[in-house]
């Protein structure tokens, strides 16, 4: 984790009484998105509580090496340059197929129209261009990772 969002964690970390702060065990620092203009933006509807959710596909977890994500997990959310804006408690995650993702999961990811159907085109598009990048077919089966989490500072 670089030093910013360390301090940004240390700082959080410290308004917590002994007992909380040993609950958590699991911390990470990243952006959302896979470029500047949707990871700073991202960064804003965490921070203005419109973005509660989030996903990725299974096969990361899988395939490339990347540790499933788990409850009470906590997560610096930086923009693109790493600057800290929020930290996230994950409070769920759940398996999905792409095609059997549902409306009330679009609202909460709190991104375009809050739709369905912009939910589906957005995640197509980017979902398509990642399995590009690894030679996997997308397909309406692939399986999801999908999080639900809350604001714990900002």
């Amino acid at each position: 984790m670089e030093v910013k969002a360390q301090q940004y964690l240390d700082s959080y970390l410290n308004t917590l009484s002994e007992a909380d702060r040993q609950r958590h065990n699991s911390f990470s620092a990243d952006y959302f998105c896979a470029d500047e203009v949707n990871a700073n933006l991202c960064a804003e509807l965490v921070t203005s509580g419109a973005k509660t959710a989030t996903c990725s596909m299974k096969y990361w977890y899988e395939d490339g090496g990347e540790t499933m994500p788990q409850a009470g997990h906590l997560q610096v959310v930086t923009d693109w340059h790493g600057n800290p804006k929020a930290i996230i408690k994950i409070t769920s995650i759940c398996e999905c197929r792409f095609a059997d993702v549902g409306e009330d999961f679009a609202r909460a990811e709190g991104e375009g129209d809050l739709s369905l159907a912009w939910w589906r085109k957005a995640h197509w598009d980017f979902f398509s261009a990642e399995c590009d990048e690894v030679g996997i077919e997308p397909s309406e089966q692939m399986v999801l990772v999908l999080e639900h989490f809350q604001v714990v500072c900002s």
